[in-house]
Parts: C-alpha cells; sequence; structure tokens
C-alpha cells in the first residue's frame, strides 16, 4: 500500500462493510449507516499513520478496474495486529483474501502472539481460523442510557501526556503490548478518562466508549459508567466478549439493548479483560 491508495481504501472499506452489515442485519437490529465524514477522515488519518509506523503490514490487490482488496496490519512490540482487511463486494472466493492475509501475518512474523477483530463474514472467519485464531464471540449494546441509573463515580480525572507511560505498561500486562504511536489515533478519536490511581484508562468519544483497559473490574465499571455519564443521546458500546461481563451487567442497568456483533480474534494468548478493545486498533 502506497499514501496513494489510502483515500480509494477507506471507500472501499466503508462500501463492504456496510453491504456486509446490511446481508447480515438482524430483524430487531437499527439500519446499518455509512461512515460520517469525520469518521472517514478519521479512517485515512489513523492507516497514514499505519504506512509510517508499518508499511511493511499494510498491503492492496489492484487489477486495472482499480482496488480489488487491502489489508493493513501493525506489530506493537511482541503483538501482530490484524487492523483491517476487506475484499471488495463480489471478488471474494477468488484468493485475493488468501494472498493479502499471507503477506500481512509476514509482518507479524516475530510475534508471538496476535490480535483480530471479524465480522460475520464466514469465508474470512474460516480464513482466521485456519490461521491459528480462536474467535469469540462480541455482544454490542445500544440504546439511550437510563440516566436515573447512573450511580456517583469519584476517583476519575481527565488524562494528559504524562499518563501514556503507566498506560502503556497496563496495555503489556493486559494484551502484551502497548498502543504507543495509536495513542495519537485514539486521543483524536475521544476524550481520556483515567483513575486516579493509574489503574484504569478510557477513551470515550462523543456516543461510544473507543477503548478502555483496567487492572481490575471496580475500575473499569466506574469508567464506563463515566463514559456512559457523558453520552447524552444514542449510545453503542461494542466489542463486549464474554470475558468481559462486567460490561455487559453496566450496559443492561443503563436499560441498553443487546445484540451480537462479531468476533474477537486471538493467537497464543488469552482473551484481554478487564477491556473493551478499539475496531482497529484493539
Amino acid at each position: 500500500m502506497t499514501r496513494d491508495d489510502v483515500t480509494a481504501a477507506e471507500r472501499l472499506s466503508d462500501e463492504a462493510f456496510y453491504q456486509a452489515d446490511l446481508a447480515r442485519l438482524p430483524r430487531d437490529a437499527p439500519a446499518p449507516s455509512r461512515r460520517t465524514a469525520d469518521r472517514s477522515a478519521g479512517w485515512i488519518e489513523r492507516t497514514l499513520r499505519f504506512l509510517g509506523s508499518d508499511g511493511a503490514g499494510c498491503w492492496v490487490a489492484v487489477d486495472d478496474s482499480g482496488l480489488l482488496g487491502f489489508a493493513t496490519s501493525v506489530v506493537r512490540e511482541r503483538l501482530w495486529i490484524l487492523s483491517t482487511f476487506t475484499v471488495r463486494p463480489g471478488m471474494q472466493g477468488r484468493g485475493i483474501g488468501r494472498e493479502l492475509l499471507a503477506r500481512a501475518q509476514r509482518h507479524g512474523a516475530g510475534c508471538d502472539r496476535a490480535l483480530l477483530g471479524a465480522s460475520d463474514d464466514q469465508q474470512a472467519l474460516r480464513r482466521y481460523h485456519v490461521a491459528g485464531f480462536r474467535l469469540y464471540p462480541q455482544m454490542q449494546f445500544d440504546g439511550v442510557v437510563d440516566r436515573s441509573a447512573l450511580p456517583a463515580i469519584r476517583g476519575l480525572r481527565d488524562g494528559t501526556q504524562e499518563d501514556l507511560a503507566w498506560m502503556d505498561d497496563l496495555d503489556r500486562d493486559l494484551r502484551g503490548a502497548p498502543h504507543g504511536p495509536d495513542h495519537a489515533s485514539l486521543g483524536a478519536s475521544g476524550r481520556l478518562i483515567v483513575s486516579e490511581e493509574r489503574d484504569g484508562y478510557a477513551y470515550c468519544a462523543p456516543a461510544r466508549p473507543i477503548l478502555l483497559a483496567a487492572r481490575d473490574e471496580p475500575t473499569a465499571t466506574r469508567l464506563l459508567w463515566e463514559c456512559l455519564a457523558g453520552i447524552k443521546d444514542e449510545v453503542t458500546i461494542p466489542h463486549v466478549t464474554s470475558f468481559n461481563m462486567w460490561a455487559a451487567d453496566v450496559a443492561l442497568r443503563a436499560r441498553l439493548s443487546l445484540r451480537h456483533e462479531g468476533f474477537l480474534g486471538v493467537r497464543a494468548m488469552d482473551a484481554p479483560a478487564p477491556y473493551i478493545h478499539n475496531g482497529p486498533l484493539l
């Protein structure tokens, strides 16, 4: 992948994921939507950062018609992360995805563990299984928070650049690697909240928590409630695995609705907890 490919890759990913969501839409689920202009700009900015730090992990497949598919992946110390992987709708089953994934995995050849987020696409899920990933179903919660359920929260504050070092140490304990340069993308997407005891943090966007990590469930619970308290309208809590039922408890107490949404793939490691991962940055 080059910088010239990034805008086309953003358009392809938006179209491919939108079409996939439409095809698998549960009867009672809200209709999928396209990315907003702000989210598209954030996607492009994040991917340009990937090219700067991990160009060898980012690949495209092309022919005379344009972009057929792409994969972006990064290495963070001992952890390989597959960030985004998609093939143009109608072009699946031709070996394009297999070759893209193989190229991206070479970038992580020196890593002893790996993470990825997956949709319900059956071909991709089989490919991840063959590649050695254990796939854990994820829950997603949506709705408007019952504000009468919000508890009083203490012991939290806004985070600063001075917090990043201990946050990276916490990430090493939870997933084997820091977020490091990815804090720039996370910080651009939402507010950073940290515990005064330096045992947990969360990035919260206007409509959702976008990453939460803690040393224990009580700290994680306080952070999630604080995120919800700052959201006045519709909220989404994505990427909740069965290892993080504390988050499900918060969401259900807040009277949000529950549905299945994708999978977390892990290789040579346990699913992180207490932890709500970020979609592309895990």
